[in-house]
């Protein structure tokens, strides 16, 4: 799994479809935090690229809440970071 880091961000990048798929399937912030056992806060950052999930994390999402979809799409970096 690729991360970009910009010397000039503090993000890793945001996975752009996983947020578009947790609307589709009705998955909620809570529901992610539940799973992983963290903060509201934490599931925030990493769904806003501030922080990333690590693979065992976005196994275990994908695995739980989107079976049927791959890591590497779910899971995808926006080039938001690049454009800056």
């Amino acid at each position: 799994m690729t991360v970009l880091h910009d010397r000039n961000s503090h993000k890793v990048g945001r996975p752009r479809n996983l947020s578009a798929e947790m609307a589709r399937y009705g998955v909620k912030n809570s529901d992610i935090q539940k799973l992983l056992s963290c903060t509201d806060k934490t599931v925030r950052n990493k769904i806003d690229g501030v922080t990333e999930f690590s693979v065992a994390e976005a196994l275990k999402i994908r695995n739980v809440f989107f079976p049927g979809l791959r890591i590497e799409y779910l899971f995808a970096i926006t080039d938001e970071i690049r454009n800056k």
